[in-house]
This record gives structure tokens, sequence and C-alpha cells, in this order.
């Protein structure tokens, strides 16, 4: 087994706390800067790069950067958790969301059964479920199709799938792969469940409940708003409902549902898009065939990062350059920048994944860490962003990193020439504007329009927003985030920041309440 250390016992964290820290306006003027941007750059897909440039590193700081990689022996842990690994130490679980897209390493024999084998037969019956809804085996109590596709679910449930569909959906449209419309409930507000069912046709719909428990209360709770409103409109819920949860949850093999796929413990909510918690709706709403495209792209970027070398592994890159920023720049926040409204959600998306996963203050052992750890996560998608919170990007007291996401290609592959370019060659333009603006400033005897510069900033640059892109994308920041616990000797795989809220939400609904708790119910009327 590897050797698990804080951060700060590491002698290449050391070494890195000694060394001269570089100075963007500088290094990213003139031809420079057009050196870095064609050095700087590591492959991910095919027409896929990660390219840094714009972050406060050189060949010395990469190079110690290296040495830290090797030091905590991130390709080993890598390696461990792949191959069935206790890796989440909290819950005393193994860490298998890879193993839905392809297998790196050994079996994985967990509970009896081969953990592959089990994913991959839960693909196949969604997979077959699907097909038959499409050509219209399965249809809803009126012999007539379903044409809408309903999730639902809430954090890890919601999110991902939520923000991988948006992604899609205009691709799929174009590529005469959308198959049927998805949409999503998931706060226990009933405002959400009521604007969904208004939009909709019930009779028409297909809804897919994701809880691995089958006990998940805001989960339950919409889903007896939806049954209610089924029955209401004559409707047998029965007919209209599937479940994503485990095999031993009372949804299994419950006559409540037309069918039920499986998840298990070894793949944590925010990590599942992969699992049949994505793989469900978007096997519906897009095809199999697109949800495969999909796992593909990630499985490249999981083989990738099994990689020593950090230039050839660009997610172990990423996450070494973030815990640089972290803790010898002390840099507290991230923003995520993608440039294409497809991605509108993806950094809501990355918010869970990241911030869920790496925001603790103590070590796998239960030890409290001398360091700080996860950054806050934030992002809206260029070019609205430049016009809500650029302003405190580009002159605000805090230098936040950023990480831009663009493509060369718009999904639609239609675009109008607009007073000399087209609208994704403005945009495009905006996003290499806004990088070395922020790197490289700008001097001006006015001070309210001077820009101090040195604002990293790095940028995963792809072709076109496809499902094997995607794929790619998701897979880099789960495998980004994975390898910054590692480092900062975190266990990223439980969330017990997410059960006190639940816990004292229980007492209210049970009029146990007493002090400010008590105060604030009767404040809200509960």
């Amino acid at each position: 087994m590897s050797e698990w250390i804080n951060l700060d016992k590491r002698e290449a964290f050391h070494k890195l706390q000694e060394m001269k820290t570089v100075n963007l306006k500088e290094v990213m003027t003139g031809e420079n800067g057009a050196d870095r941007v064609k050095k700087y750059s590591v492959p991910m897909l095919e027409g896929m790069t990660y390219n840094f440039a714009a972050k406060n590193v050189d060949d010395e700081i990469l190079k110690a950067l290296q040495e830290l990689a090797d030091e905590a022996g991130l390709t080993e842990k890598y390696k461990e958790l792949y191959n069935g690994a206790v890796i989440n130490t909290g819950e005393k679980r193994l860490v298998l969301h890879q193993l839905c897209r392809g297998q790196l390493g050994d079996d994985v024999i967990a509970d009896g059964v081969n953990k592959r084998e089990f994913y991959v037969a839960q693909q196949n019956r969604i997979a077959e479920f699907a097909d038959k809804v499409h050509n219209g085996e399965i249809v809803n109590g009126e012999g007539k199709p379903f044409t809408t596709v309903v999730q639902i679910g809430i954090g890890g449930s919601d999110l991902g799938p939520r923000a991988i569909y948006l992604a899609l959906e205009n691709w799929a449209r174009k590529n005469n792969k959308l198959k049927m419309e998805a949409r999503f409930i998931s706060n226990v507000d009933p405002d959400d469940a009521a604007a969904v069912l208004n939009g909709i046709d019930p009779s028409r719909s297909l809804f897919v409940l994701v809880s691995k428990s089958g006990t998940t209360l805001e989960t339950l709770t919409n889903e007896t708003f939806v049954k209610e409103a089924l029955k209401k409109a004559g409707l047998d819920p029965a007919k209209h409902m599937v479940a994503v949860t485990s095999e031993t949850s009372p949804l299994a093999k419950n006559e409540g549902y037309l069918d039920a796929f499986f998840m298990d413990d070894y793949i944590g909510g925010r990590y599942s898009s992969s699992s049949a918690v994505g793989g469900c709706v978007l096997s519906l709403a897009f095809t199999p065939e697109v949800f495969k495209e999909f796992l593909d792209g990630a499985a490249v970027i999981d083989k990738l990062s099994t990689n020593a070398d950090i230039m050839k592994n660009p997610a172990m890159l990423d996450a070494l350059i973030g815990v640089y920023e972290r803790n010898i720049l002390g840099y507290e926040t991230t923003a995520v920048l993608p440039y294409s409204q497809a991605l509108s959600r993806f950094p809501v998306h990355l918010q869970q994944l990241d911030m869920e996963s790496n925001g603790k203050s103590v070590n796998r052992y239960g030890e409290e860490v001398d360091y700080v750890t996860g950054p806050v996560i934030f992002g809206e998608p260029g070019t609205n962003g430049q016009h809500s919170f650029y302003q405190l990007l580009h002159q605000g007291k805090n230098i936040i990193p950023m990480q831009f996401i663009g493509f060369r290609n718009s999904q639609i592959g239609m675009d109008l020439d607009i007073q000399g370019s087209t609208s994704q060659a403005k945009l495009s333009a905006n996003v290499a504007a806004q990088i070395v603006g922020f790197a490289c400033g700008k001097e001006d005897e006015n001070p309210n329009k001077r820009f101090d510069g040195n604002r990293p900033s790095s940028i995963i640059v792809a072709d076109i927003l496809n499902p094997a892109a995607l794929g790619a994308l998701l897979a880099h920041f789960e495998n980004k985030v994975m390898f910054q616990g590692f480092l900062w000797n975190l266990n990223s795989f439980d969330q017990e920041g997410v059960q006190l809220g639940k816990v004292l939400a229980k007492r209210v609904l049970a009029h146990d309440t007493d002090g400010a708790l008590k105060e604030y119910s009767d404040l809200l009327n509960i």
C-alpha cells in the first residue's frame, strides 16, 4: 500500500515553498507568451488539449511538481483505487466509478460479484429498455409512446445528469439523436415539481426515480408529489415510473415500477453520472449509443491519468497546479468559465464534485490538517459572466484562478457572418482576449483603468462539444479532484458535511426543537 501522509510533510512541498514565483505579466508578454502557449499544452482526446501557459509555473516549478507527484505516489494511489482498495476510509468502501467506463487493472470482486461485469450488465439492461421505449414496445396505458423522461433525484442524482443532458441537447437535435426531451425534479420545494409537471404532458412522460437507499427524503417527497399528480390525471403511476436504486432498497423488485436498474455503494453520488444514475435518463433521452460515446471519452482520460509523467497526464498536472495555487500562492477560489452556453450547468456540477469531495479539515485518519484544502468553486458561461463578475476577476483585490473551456466549432454547425465575423468567432475571440488580458493586464495613468495582470488561467480546448468531449471533460475534473485529495491526504469520497442539516431538519419536522432551532422553526411557521 502507498504511504499516506499530509501534504506539509512532503519534501517536495517545502521545496516549492522556497521557489521564486512566476510573474505572468512578464512571461506572457510578446514572443515569450507566444512560445509559452505553444509549449505548455498537453493532449487529451484527439483535437482536445489542456493548455496552462497562463499559469504561474515555469520549467523549474513543473520539475518540483513532478517530484511532488512522485513523492506522493499519485499514480500508485490511483492504481490502488481502480484495483479495488478501500480508498473511502470514512465509509470503508471501494471507489469504482471508473469501472463504469472500462477496466484499467485487475478484476475487482466485491460482495462476491465482478463489479465491471455488474456495471456492464446494468448498462445493457438500460440499453434494452431504452430501445424498447424508443421503438414503441414499451408505451403508456393508452398505447401511446413516451415523449419525455423526467429524472427525480437530488445532489449527484441530479446535478451531473442534468448538466450532461443540457450540454448535449442541441448537439443531439442537430444529429437526430434526441429521442426524448428530459426534465429534472430535485428540490423538495413543491414549486420545482409543479413547474416541471405544468410544462409536460404527464400521460406521455416516463419518470426515473433515483435513490440508492430508497429512503432519500427529498426524492421520495417529490415521488409522492408526482404520483398524486398522475392519479389526478387518471393515470396509473406504476406504468409511468422506473427506479434507479440499490438491489437491497425497497424500490428494487417493486410492482410500483416498470423496472429497476441498479447501482451500489461503491459509486458516490457526485461520481455517479457514468453509472445507471446518468445512464438511464441519458440513454432514454439520446440513445444508448450516445451514452456509450460519452463513456468512451471518459475512459480515454482515465487511461491518461495512469501516466506518471505529469506532462502526459492532464488531470494530474491540473491537480498539482491547483494545489500549488491553493497552498503556495494562497488563492482561495477557482472560477470555471465555459465558453459554451450548453455547459451552463457544468460549473454547478463541479461545485458539488470539488467542494463536497475536498471541503474537509481532517485527513483520512480523522486528524486535523494544518493547511487549507479544497477551493471555493463557482462559474458561469462566457460571455454572460463577462458582464456579471469579471470586473472583480480583473481588478478586485483577490486573485481568483480561472479554468476556461472553449470549442473551435459550435454544436449547431450553423452560423452567420455579422459585421465581419461569425458568432462563434466572436465567442472564441473573447476567450483568447480574456486569457491574455488577465495575464498581462494594462498600464494606464488613470488608476481606475489600470489592470495589474498576473491573474492565472488555464484552458481546455476541443473541436466541438460532443459526447466524447463531454465525457473527457467530466473524467478530467473527477480525476483532478481525486489527485488533489490524494495530495491533501483527504478522503474525497464521503460527505459527512451533508448529514448534520438533514438530522436537524428531521428534528424540526418532528417538532423536537429548542433554543435557536425552535425560534427559527417558529419564524418559518413550521
